[in-house]
């Protein structure tokens, strides 16, 4: 039986499984490792305009989250960083599900660049005899003029160790990669067996319906390669199974979607909120922008990889979520020194309704995050909205 929701449903449905309708109660390290297993991944970004996609996506989902939290997580061993659909920490509980992707690249698939296999082996044997390592403890060659996207041999050599998962990384070192070999990373219980292709399959399906409600195949294996025939043997037995259900979305009732009954049920008793979120241009509710068109009719771009000409709201967006509707976008930046947050460009959706009440769970939001940003005063510069310019100004004052 196929079942049918609303888009107004599958909004708030997508909002409650990714945790963020406000009814958690999530306070410890323990919940941020719970969030990360819920999750499946939380996508770790270099940029630092505001803080680090990582930290913001769990501050998120959990306000009085602390940095440090994610680096005790992994140093106890309960996280690791590897490829998600992007660079990520993952749960340590689903270390073998990783064990698929780095077969390919121990068969002999490049990541990035070609392969030197004597850097390899070098690289390779300084850590066996030295222990840990970053890039910057091997020498480049001397060279002419660099590109900036140039990375020296060993770099590259670390990389694709890094993918086969000969190496991990043990920690960071102001942000930088510290390599080890994997088994004095790993901790004694992990679990090592390779899964089959349709084990893989089928925990891509359940952990994006459990993150995210309710899902297409292609968003299930969203930028893991060419999952497509084991994601539909998997779906096929999944909903013989009456494991998960075949769902029509209002207004796309020609694409197949996927959910689990149970989550549609507490759905029904659960589905009010009125909570506002700034959110990472990398959080996990918003990455795959094909779906937060979809399904929140907002279009969305971050502009910092576009040159200064071609942005058309600022460098670094941030959406600004209010119960289940995109209600602006703000360019903004911490400056920690001066302990100012700079918002340069708050840009309000043109069909939002920003009420007096969404005004003020924005505005105490936006304090929060002001705050968590190490800032104590917030400056906005420019806003699209003239009469909501004002009162925004009077409240985060």
């Amino acid at each position: 039986m196929i079942g049918k929701i609303s888009l107004a449903e599958a909004r708030k449905l997508s909002i409650e499984s990714q945790w963020l309708n406000g009814d958690r109660t999530l306070h410890g390290k323990n919940d941020a490792l719970k969030t990360i297993e819920h999750l499946g991944y939380v996508q770790i970004d270099t940029l630092s305009v505001v803080e680090r996609a990582h930290h913001h996506t769990l501050w998120a989902r959990m306000p009085g989250y602390k940095n440090s939290w994610l680096n005790e997580l992994i140093n106890e061993k309960q996280i690791f960083e590897y490829w998600g659909h992007a660079a990520s920490f993952l749960p340590m509980k689903d270390y073998r599900f990783s064990l698929i992707r780095k077969r390919e690249y121990a068969k002999g698939k490049s990541h990035w660049f070609d392969q030197d296999k004597k850097v390899k082996r070098h690289v390779l044997s300084r850590i066996r005899r030295e222990g840990p390592l970053q890039s910057k403890d091997f020498e480049a060659p001397e060279e002419g003029k660099r590109s900036w996207y140039y990375w020296k041999p060993a770099k590259r050599a670390l990389e694709q160790l890094f993918m086969e998962g000969k190496l991990m990384v043990s920690h960071r070192q102001g942000f930088q990669k510290v390599y080890d070999l994997s088994e004095n990373v790993l901790p004694g219980n992990v679990l090592h067996k390779l899964p089959s292709k349709r084990e893989f399959a089928e925990h891509l399906i359940i952990t994006a319906i459990q993150s995210l409600g309710i899902v297409t195949e292609k968003e299930i294996y969203y930028q893991r390669g060419a999952w497509n025939e084991f994601t539909k043997k998997a779906l096929r037995k999944l909903l013989n199974k009456g494991r998960i259900a075949e769902l029509k979305l209002e207004g796309h009732e020609q694409i197949k979607f996927y959910g689990d009954e149970k989550l549609l049920e507490h759905f029904a008793q659960n589905s009010n909120s009125s909570t506002a979120h700034i959110l990472s241009p990398f959080d996990n509710l918003i990455i795959q922008r094909k779906r937060l068109q979809r399904l929140f009719h907002f279009d969305y771009v971050i502009e910092c990889y576009l040159p200064e000409h071609k942005r058309t709201f600022g460098y670094f967006t941030l959406p600004i979520l209010y119960g289940d509707q995109f209600i602006a976008r703000m360019d903004a930046k911490a400056d920690r020194q001066a302990k100012i947050f700079y918002i340069r460009n708050l840009a309000f959706e043109q069909k939002a309704n920003v009420d007096e009440a969404a005004l003020l769970a924005f505005a105490e939001k936006l304090k929060a995050f002001a705050a968590f940003n190490l800032c104590e005063k917030i400056l906005l510069e420019k806003s699209n909205n003239k009469k909501l310019h004002q009162p925004l100004n009077r409240l985060i004052r």
